[in-house]
C-alpha cells in the first residue's frame, strides 16, 4: 500500500523521502527536539545521522509495511519540512512525532497527529494505538490526553536527557471514532 500525502486545515503530511534526510539533518540535532527522546538516538548528533536513518531505518520499514513516516510541513510552505510524525507496527510504540521548536505552540502537532491518528485507526484499521513519551514532555502529553488517550503504564526509561519516568498512553479505535465524533 502506497502511503498518501495527508491533508489538514493546515498542513500537509508528506510521505518520506531520501532526500529529506537533508533538512532533518539541518531541523532536527536541537537540544528541545531530542531531549525526550529515546537514549538510543545519538547525541550529539553525527553529520550523517539523518541520512543513515532515513536510508537505512525508515524507508526499508516503510516498504516493508511496518512503518508510516511523514514529513510535517505548513500548506504556505510546502518545500520546508517543520517536523515528522510517524506510525509503526513495534508494540507499545506506535506513534512518535518531533516538530521544530519555531512551530510549537500552535496546536500544529495536535492537527498531525490526529490526521496520522485518524490514518491508524481508519485505514489500517489497527485496533489499539500506544504512545510513549517522557513523563516531562507536558506538550505531548496534553496532544494525547486531548485526543481522548489515557495513561496505562509508568516505568523509568533512557532518554537522551537521562533516566525519567516514561509513561504509556493508549486509546482504541472504538474509542478514538467515539471521541472525533462528537
Amino acid at each position: 500500500m502506497q502511503i498518501p500525502t495527508l491533508k489538514t486545515e493546515r498542513l500537509l503530511l508528506k510521505p518520506l523521502v531520501s532526500k529529506d534526510a537533508l533538512q532533518i539533518q539541518k531541523l532536527f540535532p536541537r537540544w528541545e527536539i531530542v531531549r525526550y527522546m529515546v537514549s538510543s538516538i545519538p547525541w550529539p548528533y553525527p553529520d550523517n545521522a539523518a541520512s543513515h536513518y532515513v536510508n537505512n531505518v525508515a524507508l526499508p520499514a516503510m516498504a516493508k509495511g511496518l512503518a508510516w513516516i511523514w514529513t510535517i510541513r505548513h500548506q504556505d510552505n510546502p518545500d520546508n519540512l517543520i517536523g515528522v510524525i510517524s506510525l509503526d507496527e513495534a508494540e507499545n510504540n506506535n506513534r512518535g512525532f518531533w516538530l521544530v521548536p519555531e512551530y510549537q505552540g500552535r496546536g500544529l502537532m495536535r492537527e498531525a497527529s490526529i490526521a496520522a491518528t485518524n490514518y491508524w485507526f481508519n485505514t489500517l484499521n489497527k485496533p489499539v494505538l500506544r504512545a510513549p513519551k517522557a513523563a516531562e514532555n507536558i506538550r505531548s502529553q496534553h496532544i494525547s490526553a486531548s485526543s481522548g488517550m489515557r495513561l496505562i503504564k509508568t516505568e523509568k526509561t533512557q532518554f537522551v536527557c537521562g533516566l525519567l519516568d516514561s509513561e504509556l498512553w493508549e486509546i482504541t479505535r472504538d474509542e478514538w471514532n467515539a471521541h472525533n465524533s462528537s
